[in-house]
């Protein structure tokens, strides 16, 4: 298969499709004929809901996201997207997990189209309970919102789509996010009826499914799950269904890429589909350097924006004694929680603050200080970053707090991001990015990224670490400039395994009683803090 756009009129195991019926389409579609113009690659994300996919088969666990971005922090990698087009109860839903089971790729999207019918008026409502609304027709879809979730999901950052209840016709209070997508696949009736978002697909795929079979379907699935009666449809489907995939959707066909005949059952074309979609993916393939990483910052000075917590007596001799090896792990709890209080109370000085006055019991005035941000959240980098989460909670009342699993893959060497919870409208908050040590700072990388795809500013961004390497602090400084790096202390260097010398140890370890690596290596620092 060649790179897209690949195979444009081309029917799989049926005959050419030409365009037709093209009259009602001129405002929407581009000039018959026309290629797109090659787009320079950029990053990919998007996820949310459970990290896995069932199938009639076995169940797909969407886990383990490799680095979309490079050294530099930017991103490197865009996601592949993919449009399925098609009448209505043509097949594409099943289509498209059929793809998506094929694939076997971790950090797939599946986006519909019905998520974004735009909010009706009383009167359309009204229409809409008598079947006398046409939601079939392009002014029926909401497509500035399509185009800029789905141009923010191709640039790797998170966002929120509406949930549609098609029993009363209207959007739920709630919406669902999505984030991380390694391959994007949209579906929906009017997938190509937008020159913007045609632009925005790398692959166009038409499901064509005899009109007698999509009735049927759209008798089952209307009645059985949306609570419609027999002659509502039937109703619906003469006087808007039929005449709008007539004059709208079928004439898209001859904009497709591929033309999947049968839909689901023709497993011809889904494995075509599948071989390509995997050589573009490996087209795209990002491998970190960590060698390279070690050495970009060799002899250079430690950055401005890292502040180390003063090693008075105090703080010197806690470090004594938790790096020590014959510590026992009671006291290696306490002594880890008293750095980190000293910490997380250095870090809020930090903050923003502004000039307030109040009245003492006395009645006199005091010109003091207030926190100028509107709220301070901690995300924790699991698992040793949530052991700082009760130091956090003891001084700043009522904060926050969201959780963030990374592990490296043991075969690549690259950070792989498997699990995200964080709270909602989180872009407005002061960020306190906790993990107990930074090596490599490949982690701590990857959680800044995340922060940043949720729309998080970089300068809000805190990053804490009771003990950090140079190498670090300095791949950290250098792809986010921005961002404070606070700790107690900075060792010099990290070994061939990219381990801190002389470092703790692997903290999670010490501090939860689990069993050590037998070399009695911080293999916690490179495998889940890095």
């Amino acid at each position: 298969m060649s790179s897209p756009p690949a195979y444009p009129g081309i029917r799989i195991s049926g005959c050419w499709a030409e365009g037709s019926h093209a009259g009602s389409l001129d405002r929407l579609l581009p000039t018959v004929g026309t290629r797109r113009s090659p787009r320079k690659r950029t990053t990919s994300q998007c996820k949310s809901e459970p990290p896995l996919l069932r199938t009639s088969k076995r169940t797909i666990y969407t886990a383990g996201r490799p680095p979309w971005y490079n050294e530099h922090g930017t991103q490197s990698k865009e996601a592949f997207a993919i449009g399925l087009g098609g009448g209505s109860a043509s097949g594409k839903t099943t289509v498209a997990r059929m793809i998506i089971e094929a694939l076997d790729v971790p950090w797939v999207v599946l986006l519909s189209m019905d998520s974004f019918y735009k909010v009706l008026t009383q009167q359309q409502q009204e229409q809409a309970a008598h079947n006398d609304f046409n939601f079939d027709h392009p002014d029926a879809f909401d497509f500035d919102l399509i185009i800029s979730t789905l141009k923010k999901l191709k640039q790797g950052r998170s966002v929120q789509v509406p949930i549609y209840d098609f029993t009363t016709h209207s959007r739920k209070k709630d919406w669902k996010t999505l984030y991380g997508a390694n391959v994007i696949i949209f579906e929906g009736i009017m997938a190509f009826a937008d020159k913007t978002l045609l632009e925005l697909l790398d692959m166009r795929i038409f499901v064509d499914t005899d009109s007698d079979i999509r009735l049927v379907r759209r008798l089952r699935r209307d009645i059985s799950e949306r609570g419609r009666d027999i002659e509502g449809v039937i109703k619906q489907y003469h006087k808007f269904v039929k005449p709008a995939f007539d004059q709208y959707i079928q004439p898209t066909m001859r904009l497709a890429d591929i033309v999947v005949p049968r839909g689901s059952g023709n497993a011809v074309a889904i494995d075509l589909i599948v071989q390509h979609v995997h050589s573009q993916l490996e087209e795209r393939e990002l491998r970190w350097d960590m060698a390279a990483l070690a050495s970009a910052h060799q002899c250079h000075p430690l950055p401005q924006t890292l502040s180390v917590l003063k090693s008075t007596p105090q703080v010197r001799g806690m470090h004594t004694i938790i790096r020590d090896r014959e510590t026992s792990r009671d006291e290696f709890i306490f002594y880890s929680k008293r750095l980190m209080r000293l910490l997380i109370e250095h870090a809020l000085s930090f903050l923003p603050f502004q000039d307030c006055v109040v009245q003492t019991p006395q009645g006199q005035d005091y010109a003091g200080k207030c926190y100028a941000g509107k709220q301070i959240t901690g995300v924790s980098i699991l698992r040793a970053g949530e052991t700082m989460e009760p130091a956090l909670r003891a001084v700043c009342k009522d904060v926050r707090i969201g959780t963030i699993l990374i592990q490296t893959n043991q075969l690549t060497g690259e950070p792989e991001l498997h699990y995200l919870r964080l709270p909602k409208d989180i872009s407005d908050d002061h960020v306190i990015l906790m993990d107990c040590t930074v090596s490599t700072g490949a982690a701590a990388m990857m959680a800044v990224r995340v922060l940043l795809d949720h729309d998080v500013p970089e300068d809000k961004i805190f990053l804490l670490s009771l003990l950090m390497a140079e190498m670090g602090v300095h791949s950290v400084a250098y792809a986010f400039p921005r961002v404070r790096i606070i700790t107690t202390a900075v060792d010099k260097r990290v070994n061939d395994l990219f381990r801190i010398i002389p470092g703790i140890g692997n903290f999670g370890d010490r501090y939860f009683g689990t069993d050590a690596v037998p070399d009695g290596s911080d293999e916690e620092e490179v495998a889940s803090t890095g």
